[in-house]
């Protein structure tokens, strides 16, 4: 039975937009050039971060600004805290690194040692002398530093180095378009993945928040190429939503060294992320204007997850069920979209994430390339063809 620990995950701390002026000196001399401030919530409820700009000499020193400003003025923008308190761990917590502001993908792997290498070799030299003949043309990539066998290829497989993987990506980190925020790996090493935040987030009626992220990812056991998809965060939760629109959330990246290819690569990348980050704004804040009753609302979650066939146990289906609907009513952040669509496709979504029992790493692999996604993608769809 699935037990979830009640929060009041949608109550908003407030910040004040100011700091004394002899510590904002103090974060200028570190060499900081844009501080956090707080939130700030305007009379009709919304919220939106505030900074204060550090940069000596900069025209704006000094200056309290929003993160549009930041954006145009090509100002990094600093990590920002949720304005939720008691917010749950994020579902890669302990699995990632923090990355502190690496200008390069090689930076960032190298800082949290993700910098090994993979060679492609003969599956015959790793199995017993006798099966040797039977797998002659078979063949497997190995780390080179611990000798684990990561996956079977085939004879054309060509390893992609983790440092090399992500190299098109660093123009926009380059230009303030993108941080590296979090970097990690799953397994032994078959899957390294960065999760790179870009600026802005999706305000869902005012104050429901949902940054942007693009997951990147460098498979090593032969079933993918480099990846980019798009990985919406709510903020109240830190539930990892889907961007499924039209089939567009997931991006295939054909690896070059060609410098200009990166950067052409890149950057249409960063338009086509900004475009489906727009839609997918809008989507969110329709689903939060469709009001659900208690019936739709049933037969929302028994569309997901529907009985099995006549005379089949659907105590499991059941459990699922009910647990949807727990979390609907009490889940983290579900007072700011309760009874709505797009409350319905948050308590999947915190399922997904949270309501499974597996190992942490099983976990991750399930919510951000398994069933844990597939769930989530069909309760998007669902949720889409509703409104």
């Amino acid at each position: 039975m699935y037990k979830y620990n009640k929060s009041r995950g949608g109550t908003i701390t407030s910040h004040s937009p100011s700091a004394p002026p002899d510590e904002i000196r103090a974060l200028a001399v570190q060499g900081q050039d844009v501080v956090f401030l707080g939130w700030q919530k305007t009379l009709s409820g919304d919220i939106y971060p505030l900074y204060n700009i550090l940069k000596i000499g900069h025209p704006l020193y000094l200056s309290t600004v929003t993160e549009k400003t930041l954006q145009a003025q090509h100002l990094r923008i600093p990590r920002t805290p949720s304005p939720y308190p008691g917010v749950a761990p994020s579902p890669w917590h302990n699995m990632g690194n923090e990355l502190v502001n690496p200008a390069t993908a090689r930076q960032a792997i190298e800082a949290v040692g993700l910098d090994f290498t993979v060679v492609r070799k003969p599956m015959k030299e790793f199995v017993e002398p006798d099966h040797a003949a039977d797998v002659s043309d078979r063949w497997v990539t190995v780390r080179t530093d611990t000798r684990d066998v990561l996956g079977i290829v085939g004879d054309g497989y060509e390893p992609i180095q983790n440092i090399d993987a992500f190299t098109f990506f660093d123009n926009l980190v380059g230009s303030d378009d993108a941080i590296y925020e979090t970097a990690g790996t799953l397994g032994r090493g078959e899957r390294i993945w960065i999760l790179a935040k870009l600026p802005g987030f999706i305000n869902v009626q005012g104050k429901d928040i949902v940054n942007k992220y693009l997951l990147l990812s460098n498979c090593h056991d032969g079933s993918s190429p480099v990846r980019a998809k798009l990985t919406p965060i709510r903020v109240v939760c830190n539930n990892t939503l889907t961007g499924a629109l039209k089939g567009a959330e997931e991006i295939n990246i054909r690896h070059t060294a060609n410098a200009a290819e990166d950067m052409k690569q890149a950057l249409s990348l960063l338009e086509l992320t900004n475009s489906l980050y727009e839609q997918l704004d809008a989507v969110f804040n329709r689903m939060a204007l469709t009001k659900m009753s208690e019936k739709q609302l049933l037969d929302y979650v028994k569309a997901l997850v529907p009985d099995k066939e006549e005379g089949q146990d659907n105590t499991e289906n059941q459990g699922i069920r009910d647990a949807f609907l727990e979390l609907h009513e009490s889940g983290l952040g579900a007072d700011l979209s309760r009874g709505t669509l797009w409350g319905a496709f948050n308590c999947v979504s915190e399922y997904a994430d949270h309501g499974t029992e597996s190992s942490q790493g099983t976990r991750l692999e399930s919510i951000w390339f398994g069933q844990g996604e597939q769930l989530k993608q069909r309760a998007f769809q669902l949720a889409e063809r509703m409104m």
